[in-house]
């Protein structure tokens, strides 16, 4: 069934498809005017729809660049609010967006903002703290207008874009020759378990849509222990695991790996929006027989929208806790990490002549 449609949609995704690679050739004229600044712009992006595990991956950039002045730029998907805004002490998701305030809470020392347009950000953003050394752009690899300086292209082991076609027959927002612009291509949430010869059978199909000599990288997640969100939680292996994110099947193969047994999984969509009624829910399936001796494990990403203002003493009163998540490279990080730090360093050495 999913393959007739695919073929009803294709006449759809051949013009869409058609549309982009239009686009593209637009800006790579000239005629689409793209602007590129004087500091590094490094964008995290991929081809796909839904997640690939942009956050983590930025967030893996903000600690290996931590000896530079950074700024985070993002749309802030699913705020409640437009235009240019830089994160303060008063930011919320609802101001920023989930992930630009987990940027902003995590790492006190980075300048957060967001807005539609990237050049409006980063311009407002340079008038805001003139010191910036990096620009460290979130999901913005369409976002031609900006030239950045260098381009980080994500895509997920279980959804590999040369393997999908173009929306809406597929998940792609572009052709896969899009990839072409990419300056370094990391493989994520790979199984920690992945052949030698599955990567190679990875990266040569990688590099049929990149720039001849393109890196090909390949990341899974490292979980870490569990993180206290309130005085009632304890650490215990039945759990009711809540979770808004694209993709929780890497999170629930580790937990169930550690043994943990999931008495339920309350899988809400990705950038969910909770409330003090989903919170009073879950304190009261707490009080039922089967889960009365259960904690609550969730995710970073969902965890600091429920430590909100406007939530946190709902939150507190729940035996909840976090599973910290960073990106490892499985085969070459220092090699990632050097590509980077030599990117930024050439921008620096410019400007000291």
């Amino acid at each position: 069934m999913l393959h007739y449609l695919k073929l009803l949609l294709w006449p759809f995704a051949l013009l869409y498809g058609g549309i982009m690679a239009l686009r593209n050739w637009f800006y790579a004229k000239g005629i689409l005017a793209s602007r590129r600044f004087k500091v590094p712009v490094i964008v995290v992006g991929n081809l796909t729809v839904g997640g690939t595990g942009k956050t983590p991956h930025v967030e893996y950039l903000i600690r290996l660049l931590h000896n530079y002045k950074l700024a985070v730029l993002s749309r802030g998907y699913k705020r409640k609010t437009r235009g240019f805004i830089l994160a303060d002490a008063q930011s919320t998701p609802a101001i920023l967006g989930d992930e630009p305030f987990q940027y902003h809470r995590d790492f006190p020392e980075v300048t957060v903002a967001v807005a539609e347009s990237r050049v409006e950000g980063i311009s407002k953003m340079q008038e805001h703290v003139p010191a910036t050394q990096v620009f460290l752009l979130d999901d913005a690899f369409q976002h031609r207008a900006v030239q950045a300086s260098f381009y980080i292209l994500l895509t997920d082991y279980t959804r590999l874009f040369y393997k999908d076609f173009v929306l809406p027959a597929g998940l792609l927002r572009e052709p896969k020759y899009g990839a072409k612009r990419a300056d370094a291509v990391i493989v994520s949430k790979c199984p920690r378990s992945i052949e030698i010869a599955e990567l190679k059978r990875i990266k040569a199909n990688v590099l049929k849509y990149t720039s001849k000599d393109t890196p090909v990288y390949f990341s899974t997640f490292g979980y870490g222990k569990p993180v206290a969100m309130s005085t009632q939680f304890q650490a215990r292996k039945e759990i009711i695991l809540l979770t808004g994110i694209a993709n929780a099947a890497p999170l629930v193969t580790y937990l169930q790996g550690q043994g943990y047994s999931i008495l339920q999984h309350l899988n809400y969509p990705d950038h969910h929006t909770y409330t003090l009624q989903n919170l009073t829910d879950l304190k009261q399936l707490l009080q039922q027989p089967a889960y009365r001796n259960a904690s609550i494990l969730t995710t970073r990403k969902d965890a600091v929208k429920m430590q909100d203002s406007a939530l946190a003493s709902r939150t507190s009163q729940l035996p909840i806790g976090y599973i910290p998540v960073e990106v490892v490279f499985l085969d070459d990080a220092a090699g990632f990490d050097q590509q980077l730090l030599a990117h930024v360093q050439t921008f620096q050495a410019t400007e000291t002549v």
